[in-house]
């Protein structure tokens, strides 16, 4: 099932355009990878395909309908959004943060009822984070406190988790914990992910598809297998890059940092 349909997709500040104009589909059920250098309108893409910001021209479709068909709370069910530096939860716990998850199902002053209660409990669970429940999110460490925001979202019960930048801020431990995690979700729950990445060996490594942007426009879709391209990584970072085998894993690196022990491919 197609999960977005981007037509003649556009985002304009003022004269100068961010992002399009830009078609694309994006199918249900995959781990897809937003890649680009810095101001290529990644997360201008990922924010209109959250409904966070309209499109200047053309129109997106969800499921079906045009994005703006939808009413906000309908919305919500369905799909969830993290931005790159969500908003602080000074004195609030860890599981008072996840059960905001389930305003789209109760409103703001709603009874939560025990499937709430449930739904906060399966999110801790399947994120690691029960035994930090009662810890004050500003408590915790990058690494928890990420894995707690994604439980938020797990509460709310959307089916497509949409992120901005979830491992940019992390040490490579808290990175490679959040991307499994996320990789599980995907694989064993059949949540669709898109997220913002900068790292191209983290999304070769976990990730279905890429969507590749330069300068606003589409410059690849394709399966992640094929950023191995060397015609194609220069051409989204300017940079010569190329694939080496190190202890049997394929990893991508500019050309001008190889030393004399790699084996480019």
């Amino acid at each position: 099932m197609t999960l977005f349909s981007c037509h003649a997709l556009e985002r304009r500040d003022g004269h100068r355009t961010l992002l399009g104009p830009l078609d694309l589909n994006i199918a249900q059920g995959r781990l897809t990878a937003i890649l680009g250098h810095n101001g290529s309108g990644k997360s201008t893409l990922l924010k209109a395909l959250a409904g966070q910001e309209r499109p200047d021209g053309g129109r997106i479709d969800f499921m079906g309908r045009p994005i703006g068909g939808w009413s906000g709370r309908e919305l919500a069910r369905r799909l969830a959004w993290l931005p790159q530096s969500p908003a602080l939860a000074p004195g609030m716990t860890l599981r008072g943060l996840v059960a905001l998850g389930r305003f789209p199902w109760h409103g703001l002053l709603g009874r939560r009822s025990a499937r709430d209660r449930e739904a906060c409990d399966e999110a801790l669970a399947l994120t690691g984070t029960t035994a930090l429940a009662d810890r004050l999110v500003d408590t915790l460490s990058g690494g928890e406190r990420q894995r707690g925001w994604i439980a938020m979202l797990l509460a709310q019960g959307a089916e497509v988790l949409l992120l901005d930048e979830p491992v940019s801020a992390l040490d490579i431990a808290h990175q490679v914990e959040v991307m499994e995690l996320l990789a599980n979700l995907n694989r064993r729950r059949g949540l669709s992910v898109i997220m913002v990445l900068h790292d191209l060996n983290l999304a070769m490594a976990w990730c279905d598809e890429a969507i590749a942007l330069r300068g606003g426009r589409l410059a690849a879709h394709c399966p992640i297998a094929d950023l191995h391209d060397p015609a194609l990584l220069h051409r989204l970072y300017g940079l010569e890059m190329e694939t080496v085998t190190w202890r049997g894993s394929r990893l991508v690196m500019p050309s001008r940092l190889l030393g004399p022990g790699a084996a480019a491919e």
